[in-house]
């Protein structure tokens, strides 16, 4: 993979990269507050509200490739910046929103802004620009952003919803979030690497040839399927978790301090961002050691435990906090395994489009999970089957992870060439 020159550090990069993560998945993991409350006043189901955020979740990953394409050819940074546009535009379409239309239609502008301004595009320009011995580090520790943006901004979600009492305020205040990655996105320069990797004649492999090279290797479409999985769970556990707990009636009171089942929520879901800063940066680490396929297997495992212990225990603040603990450490430390395993099967070239394809099956099982937890408490009237679910698919994962073959795809027809 092309290095940066040694004149330019990667870390400004890592920093962007950050803190655009913690912005956009932060706020975009805030949107479990806003069900309860905007289900209410739009006097609809809880289907519905989930439902938009689960149609916004499936263009990310529609659009992922097509976004992975453009950073590809014309670099990380307009492209996350155009991103970050349309999705603040989506973010001002559901403040303003009184019906179910202006609900749909500001998720699908928030969903296709942030498949240009999100882990692909973002780890892709790490990739580029940080010299190799230091990739798995650096994704790992971009990857936490979205971990810090769940426990800074979900938590303050919350707080400022207690505070007004209204959804609306607590929606423009994470509209003033959403724009700073406008900024943001000028540290994720790699057009220079990008040039080099073309000069060097690396671009000999045209787009549809990467695509139907990397979907006729049977580890790249596992890789697609297992990423399902982590979808599937994490908007399960994001989108529903508050409303689960508070459902519920779980409180907390400890020295003082008194937190609403509400409130309870949102610090579970921020409680799984912090645990989830160390998991990310601690996965991604071990990907110097040990093969990147298998620590997939493990913590797709070990996810499965986590989600067993949780159902089988007695509900309670405690164990919810536990919950939301183990669960975060193992939270998205499969983005930066994942990811890095794409560009070590492919190279440098085509690897945002290629990690776009495999975002997309993780899309697709946000969709599910996120829908599929409302529509099953509308028709059961509680969560227990999404649980057993999620505990199934996990270990589903970790099974079809494990014969994941962790090299580079030889090409004989490139390298004659």
């Amino acid at each position: 993979m092309t290095s940066p020159s040694p004149a330019r550090s990667y870390w400004p990069a890592v920093a962007c990269g950050f803190a655009i993560l913690a912005i956009g998945l932060g706020v975009r993991q805030s949107f479990g507050i806003f069900l309860k409350p905007v289900s209410a006043e739009l006097h609809m189901g809880r289907e519905v509200f989930s439902l938009g955020t689960a149609i916004s979740m499936l263009l990310m990953g529609i659009f992922a490739p097509l976004v992975g394409r453009v950073a590809d050819r014309f670099g990380s940074a307009p492209t996350i910046a155009g991103g970050a546009f349309v999705y603040v535009l989506g973010m001002v379409t559901m403040a303003l929103m009184h019906g179910e239309v202006l609900l749909i239609l500001g998720n699908v502008l928030s969903g296709v802004g942030l498949a240009a301004a999100s882990f692909s595009p973002v780890l892709g320009a790490i990739m580029r620009v940080a010299p190799k011995e230091k990739q798995a580090l650096a994704m790992g520790i971009c990857s936490a952003g979205g971990s810090f943006g769940q426990f800074f901004i979900v938590p303050l979600a919350a707080a400022l919803q207690h505070y007004f009492g209204d959804w609306r305020p607590t929606m423009w205040v994470l509209v003033g979030l959403a724009a700073l990655m406008l900024v943001l996105a000028i540290g994720l320069n790699d057009r220079s690497q990008i040039a080099a990797t073309h000069k060097a004649g690396g671009d000999k492999q045209g787009s549809m040839q990467a695509i139907r090279e990397a979907f006729g290797q049977r580890s790249y479409v596992l890789l697609v399927i297992g990423f399902f999985v982590c979808g599937f769970h994490v908007a399960f556990v994001g989108g529903h978790l508050p409303a689960y707990i508070s459902d519920k009636g779980v409180g907390l009171s400890l020295f003082g301090i008194t937190l609403s089942p509400a409130e309870l929520g949102g610090w579970s879901i921020g409680m799984v961002g912090l645990f989830n800063i160390a998991g990310s940066i601690l996965w991604s680490a071990s990907a110097n050691r040990y093969q990147r396929k298998n620590l997939l297997s493990l913590l797709y495992l070990l996810r499965s435990l986590v989600f067993l212990a949780f159902v089988l225990a007695p509900l309670s603040a405690f164990s919810i906090l536990a919950f939301a603990a183990a669960l975060g450490f193992l939270w998205l430390g499969t983005v930066p395994l994942t990811n890095g395993l794409v560009g070590l099967m492919f190279g440098p070239v085509h690897v945002t489009m290629l990690n776009g394809f495999v975002f997309l099956g993780h899309q697709i099982g946000s969709f599910l999970g996120g829908w599929g937890g409302g529509l099953l408490f509308d028709i059961t009237g509680g969560y227990d089957a999404m649980w057993w679910i999620s505990i199934a698919l996990g270990l589903v994962s970790a099974l079809l992870h494990w014969p994941i073959v962790e090299k580079p795809v030889y090409r004989p027809a490139l390298a004659t060439a």
